[in-house]
This record gives C-alpha cells, sequence and structure tokens, in this order.
C-alpha cells in the first residue's frame, strides 16, 4: 500500500522514468478526494479481498511535511481492529534532493513508523552511499526495519542490491530488510543471479516483487531455491502510478504464477505461499496462518485444495479477523 490512491476516470499519463511519475502524483494529490476519505476506501477494499495485514509506504519528504504520515496514522488507528498496518517512511522526492527529508524521515519514525524506507539511491539521488547512509542510520537509531524501493535494472541495479546485502550483514539487520521491485534480478545473466542470490539468503534481505507486466522481475523459483524470501504485494492501487490492484492476494498469486511459467500443483503452492507465509515472514507477522494458538485471522472459499484456489480464483469469500466475520463476498460487515 503506497500512499492512497488517487485515480479518476482518466488513465494514467504515460511517462518515462520515477521522477516524472512523482511530479504527476503531486499534481493529482492536490485535486484529490481527502487522503483519510481515500485511505479508508483502500482500506476496505483490500479487507474485502482478503487482505489482513499491509506494508504502507506512506510520502514523507520536503514536499508534504508530515500530514500524510499524520492521517494514515489515525486511520490506522480506527482500522487497528480490522487490519494491521505498518507505515513506512517514504521518501517520494528522494532524500538528498529534497532538502529538509532526512530531518522528516527521522521524525515520522519517532511518531510511529515501522520501517524506513529509501527509493533508487542511485538514479534518483545519485549518490548510493550517502542515500543508504541515511536510511541505515536512522533504521539503527530508531531500531526499525528498511524497506527499499529499487526500480534500477541492468549493473546498476545489481550494484545497488548487493551495497544493500552488503550493509544488512554488516549490521546484523538479517530479517529486517526488503527490496522492493528489484527489476535488476530478472535481467542479469544465471552466474550474476546465483552469486547475488547467495548473498541475500547470506545477509537475510527479502524480496518483494508484484510481477509488474512490463517490467523483466525476480525470478521467483531461483530466488527461493537460493534461500531467500521472496513475496508480494499490490504495489500501488488504483492511483496515479498503476490503474490495477485490489488488495487481493490470491489474484496476486495467480499472476506471479501465469507470469513465472507455474503449471505444476506444487508450482502453483509456491506462488500462494509467496503472497502468504513468505509475505508473514518478510514483515515479521507473529501468530501467522492456521495453527493452535495463532490469531484466526483467515479467510474460508470453495476450493479443493490450494492451486485449484490459485487459478479458479474464488469470488465468493468469508473474511475472519481474530475469529469474527468482517467480510464477506468483497464486502464489508457491519460491524
Amino acid at each position: 500500500m503506497a500512499t492512497p490512491g488517487v485515480r479518476t476516470s482518466r488513465a494514467p499519463t504515460v511517462l518515462t522514468c520515477v521522477r516524472e511519475r512523482v511530479a504527476i502524483q503531486a499534481q493529482n494529490l492536490a485535486a484529490a478526494a481527502p487522503m483519510a476519505e481515500r485511505a479508508k476506501n483502500q482500506l476496505e477494499l483490500c479487507i474485502g479481498n482478503g487482505s489482513l495485514a499491509m506494508r504502507s509506504h506512506v510520502m514523507v519528504d520536503g514536499s508534504v511535511g508530515l500530514k500524510h504520515l499524520e492521517t494514515i496514522l489515525a486511520v490506522r488507528e480506527a482500522y487497528r481492529g480490522l487490519i494491521d498496518i505498518q507505515p513506512v517512511a517514504f521518501p517520494q522526492s528522494g532524500i538528498l534532493s529534497s532538502p529538509g527529508t532526512p530531518e522528516l524521515l527521522d521524525e515520522a519514525l519517532s511518531l510511529g513508523c515501522d520501517l524506513i524506507g529509501g527509493l533508487d539511491p542511485a538514479s534518483f539521488d545519485r549518490d548510493v552511499n550517502g542515500h543508504l547512509d541515511v536510511v541505515f542510520g536512522l533504521a539503527q537509531k530508531h531500531g526499525v526495519g528498511v524497506d527499499i524501493h529499487l526500480h534500477d535494472g541492468g549493473s546498476l541495479g545489481l550494484f545497488q542490491i548487493e551495497e544493500i546485502a552488503r550493509r544488512t550483514k554488516a549490521l546484523g539487520m538479517a530479517g529486517h530488510v526488503a527490496i522492493s521491485h528489484a527489476y535488476a534480478l530478472g535481467d542479469i545473466p544465471a552466474d550474476a543471479l546465483n552469486k547475488v542470490g547467495a548473498m541475500l539468503a547470506t545477509s537475510g534481505v527479502s524480496i518483494m516483487t508484484n510481477a509488474p507486466g512490463n517490467h523483466a522481475f525476480p525470478p521467483v523459483a531461483a530466488l527461493r531455491q537460493a534461500g531467500v524470501t521472496v513475496f508480494s504485494g499490490s504495489d500501488n492501487i488504483r492511483d496515479s502510478w498503476w490503474p490495477y490492484g485490489d488488495g487481493d492476494m490470491l489474484s496476486r498469486a495467480n499472476m506471479i504464477g501465469y507470469r513465472s511459467g507455474f503449471y505444476e500443483d506444487r508450482e502453483l503452492a509456491t506462488a500462494f505461499d509467496v503472497v502468504s507465509y513468505a509475505g508473514a515472514k518478510a514483515l515479521r507477522l507473529e501468530g501467522y496462518g492456521i495453527a493452535v494458538g495463532a490469531g484466526a485471522d483467515f479467510v474460508a472459499m470453495r476450493a479443493e485444495h490450494i492451486p485449484e484456489a490459485v487459478v479458479a480464483l474464488p469470488r465468493e469469500r468469508t473474511v475472519y479477523r481474530r475469529g469474527r466475520v468482517v467480510a464477506k463476498d468483497g464486502r464489508m460487515a457491519r460491524q
């Protein structure tokens, strides 16, 4: 979940780089409905589709200050009984290139963000070490996790992935760092992938992919075989960046399976694990799953087994939160 969607009936503007998309997002936000209203709509959409925990990247930078975060923290509190939300202090306009952002990120973590984010240290801020110094420095100061959005491909993206893994290992932060997108992992030679896969597994850095349709994306099976935690999310949901997304992780498993060439039952089960247990591991959720003593958060649907659910995508679902029905067939239940 990024800053809540601002979609209208108009198709998103065709843009060529992250910086241009950030600029058009700022224009759309100025004309959008109040953020609290959009956030509530998005949460109810996600809950209706069975998502009861999420990581939300909230814009924190010199252009908006902390006002987005303050709104999201209030909405999180209002929905605390329905969904768990991990806010990420996310420098949408860069860190070094947006004056005052390091100080704002510091304050955002003091206010209650669970993680510190980052954005393309090389191509956006053009200073990998400077950008990561701020990110990991604040993570260490506040004892929080890291979730960096990395779109850079090829050798440039690979270099940054290796640097993030190196810092994670050196600081003893295994299991507390994720790289979202990591497109570079989908467009490098097999030998380079094997090397970086081993590095990611050893350092304990997780990889998030939403299997986007217009990019090479991290090879799920190869990375999991190397021991890397690969998980998924909706990324943006019907906003300035992306007209798709609905918080339906079963649908995301279907997409990951389709794009990964998963056909056998064991492979379809892998796609399901990516959006469920692997996601819970990356988000460090406690009491997850169907087990004695777990939190009784689950989704009931008609399917003979997991592979059938992944390919058939049953729409009739009942969503339970702590053993209580909170949504049915895509709609929130009256509380």
